[in-house]
């Protein structure tokens, strides 16, 4: 069975770099989508 190493060190300043680059994608993603929905609104309809 494998094994499991847990580092009792944590690397928080990592953990919240990730998590505001994950944050920063979510949101431009999801302006970027509402514009693409709000463009096929004017040019498709």
């Amino acid at each position: 069975m494998a094994e499991h190493h847990h580092s009792s060190a944590m690397d928080y300043p990592e953990h919240e770099r990730t998590y505001e680059r994950f944050v920063a994608f979510v949101k431009w993603g999801t302006i970027v989508v509402c514009a693409i929905v709000v463009g096929m609104a004017i040019f498709l309809l």
